[in-house]
């Protein structure tokens, strides 16, 4: 989840709930150490009675609550005889005490918010409920988004809704970009080109910020380049994977990305110990002319010295017209196993994630709707969000839906290789193998 994720996407703003917050390092890093499960399912169906939520505490928590307390309201009002207790849960210790919760039924909710990254290896811890028949048997979820529901999908089985999405694209200085008579890059020939130009010609400025330790900045690179970071084996939705960061697309990719290293663009001195956070904060600062951020990181943005002087497009691809895959990050709701309440903790979970709940939410934290319909709307009331809405609608990506995936974050093996290539200490083609070999082993763990 994002813990490291979080050190990689610190929360910037309120609105990161970090859809990247809640995706992925230093949150895994809790999940290795974490105690095992038992199977604690329960074969009761009690149709009355307290429910109990687990959301995430926001850094604004306060237009979150409000927007829950409003569908809580409704959702006890349609239930006669039930009660719904929330508690907000901090996300740096959530791996623990949702682990805690998976053992201990008599003290768990029966509904709880988790990063999209997350939900393999809590399937295999044996928390959460299959709620596949109920899912597909919501009217609302035929407008949810492919790479959304794909968050959820484990074995063909689904474990939860998605909550909201967060994506990435390209920010850049439209005063920097007028000074120099430069026009937004349309191909990532052109983004390279473009980054090293502003350096040249404002010593002041990075090009294009960068950060060695920004995993979710580089993987477009990749993507777009034809690689991936692993290939399932066997048959589609086994979830069972195997590294491919060393194969000759993926390598391609880190090729690019690390080019960017350097004097000419963002100095690796500098640079290769960056997550996504800092590079933000030197885009928001006036110190870079451009930078990949996510549609969570406007409010950090507008809080900086270059509010007002922004424009967002979607990172290119190789080609003109291509937009360079992004990942999908975002938090989902799922109800645990143990649950006494099914019937009525799947309504909740559906009432909470439900198209009336995300249209609230983006009115009050910006958080991205999952539903492709409600995005539309949103995008149509909000200029800003039009490119992560094309992003998300024409090239998003997920990670390995593994439960390897939290170790490979929680050990910054991909963090790890990008900073040896940059820092000179391995070529591409030792340090991919080297963090190929790393993966796989978690994979098979």
């Amino acid at each position: 989840m994002k813990s490291s994720h979080l050190s990689v996407f610190s929360r910037l703003s309120s609105r990161v709930t970090v859809p990247v917050a809640a995706l992925t390092l230093a949150g895994l890093a809790a999940t290795g150490c974490a105690p095992s499960t038992s199977d604690n399912s329960s074969d009761k169906d009690e149709k009355s009675g307290k429910l109990r939520v687990w959301l995430f505490q926001e850094v604004n928590n306060a237009p979150k609550k409000k927007v829950i307390d409003e569908a809580v309201a409704g959702f006890e009002k349609e239930h006669d005889g039930t009660e719904v207790e929330v508690t907000y849960i901090p996300i740096d210790t959530r791996a623990q005490k949702i682990k805690a919760a998976f053992n201990d039924p008599k003290s768990a909710p029966d509904v709880i918010e988790f990063g999209n990254t997350d939900t393999a290896g809590y399937v295999k811890d044996g928390g959460l409920l299959d709620i596949s028949k109920e899912f597909g048997a919501w009217g609302d979820s035929t407008n949810i988004d492919p790479t959304a529901k794909y968050s959820l999908t484990i074995g063909g089985k689904v474990y939860g809704a998605p909550l909201f999405v967060g994506v990435r694209a390209l920010y850049y200085r439209t005063d920097v970009f007028k000074d120099l008579d430069l026009q937004p890059p349309t191909t990532q020939d052109e983004l390279i080109a473009t980054a090293k130009r502003i350096r040249s010609e404002r010593s002041d400025l990075y090009g294009l910020a960068v950060g060695g330790a920004y995993t979710y900045g580089a993987m477009p690179f990749i993507w777009a380049n034809g690689g991936d970071l692993a290939s399932e084996k066997g048959k589609f939705g086994s979830n069972e994977y195997e590294a491919a960061i060393d194969s000759a697309d993926a390598q391609k990719g880190v090729k690019v990305y690390t080019s960017l290293f350097g004097n000419d663009n963002c100095p690796a001195a500098k640079c290769a110990q960056w997550g996504g956070n800092d590079t933000i904060e030197a885009f928001a600062s006036g110190k870079a002319g451009m930078a990949i951020g996510g549609d969570f990181s406007r409010q950090a943005i507008e809080a900086g010295k270059v509010k007002g002087k922004y424009k967002v497009v979607p990172l290119p691809g190789v080609k003109k017209g291509d937009i360079a895959p992004a990942f999908a990050g975002g938090n989902n709701v799922g109800v645990l196993k143990s649950t006494t309440h099914r019937t009525l903790a799947v309504d909740l979970l559906q009432t909470l994630s439900g198209k009336q709940t995300q249209r609230k939410l983006y009115d009050a934290m910006g958080f991205l709707p999952t539903f492709t319909d409600v995005r539309g709307d949103v995008a149509q009331k909000d200029p800003f969000v039009k490119p992560f809405v094309k992003t998300l609608n024409d090239s998003a990506k997920f990670v390995p839906a593994s439960p390897g995936w939290a170790a490979i974050d929680a050990q910054l093996i991909l963090p790890t290789m990008f900073q040896e290539i940059v820092s000179g200490r391995k070529n591409v083609e030792t340090a991919t193998k080297d963090a190929a070999k790393k993966m796989d082993e978690a994979f098979q763990q």
